[in-house]
């Protein structure tokens, strides 16, 4: 199933699991912290995922550090009323650490963590594929191969495995297939749709097996646009 499947809608409930944020909780969010708040009031484990993003993004747009804890600080005390957990401060830490790294090395087209390629390098290699073929018969030349690995808790342990699942991926595919990084948990590749694709898939699936891992194939949209969503869905979801 791909990634644009429908998501299920939250309903409001008591203030405990699966609860959504009030309308006056989410106006007094700090700015970028809303789906760490909606993690947080539907008691989803995906909370450390969303600190994670979080973190990753504000570094992008420059947000200091203290900034970035301040807001989690904050969200944490409204939602949740307590100080956030030290597995939540350590994700959005590393991941704004990270995202500075890969703004610094942004040229180099390299995620910094694992050397895998940066999402900014997918986005240009699927730009090239979309050249190549045109929009209307990218999507029966290429494909995502998606690796999706477990949500992360010890974030050094967990960059170390996805270079490990990018090197699995390179031995599966080892010609000029583009190989990246995207979000907290994600290893794509650029394939092409031949005959061999569902072999190596399966390949791929059965070498990683046992590991918490889930491999699939994303098919490609229709226009270069969509398929920027779709890689920013990837790296969010």
């Amino acid at each position: 199933m791909g990634i644009f499947t429908a998501r299920e809608a939250r309903t409001l409930a008591d203030p405990g699991v699966g609860a959504e944020l009030t309308e006056a909780q989410r106006r007094r969010l700090p700015a970028g912290f809303e789906s760490v708040g909606e993690a947080l009031a539907a008691g989803s484990r995906s909370v450390v995922e969303a600190c994670w993003v979080v973190g990753r993004d504000l570094a992008e747009v420059g947000a200091s550090l203290g900034e970035v804890l301040e807001g989690l600080r904050s969200t944490t005390l409204l939602v949740r009323g307590d100080e956030p957990a030290f597995a939540e401060v350590h994700a959005t830490s590393v991941a704004w650490s990270e995202g500075t790294l890969a703004f610094l090395h942004r040229l180099s087209c390299s995620d910094p963590m694992t050397g895998l390629a940066s999402q900014a390098h997918l986005r240009e290699r699927l730009a090239e594929c979309y050249r190549e073929v045109g929009d209307g018969a990218v999507r029966r030349a290429f494909a995502l191969v998606v690796v999706e690995a477990a949500v992360p808790t010890d974030f050094v342990g967990h960059a170390q495995s996805m270079t490990w699942y990018g090197e699995m991926a390179r031995s599966v595919f080892p010609g000029r297939e583009t190989i990246g990084r995207v979000g907290v948990r994600r290893v794509v590749v650029i394939a092409p749709r031949d005959d061999q694709l569902a072999l190596r898939v399966s390949l791929l699936g059965r070498m990683l097996a046992g590991r918490g891992v889930r491999v699939w194939i994303e098919g490609l949209p229709g226009t270069d646009h969509v398929a920027t969503q779709l890689l920013d869905e990837l790296a969010r979801s």
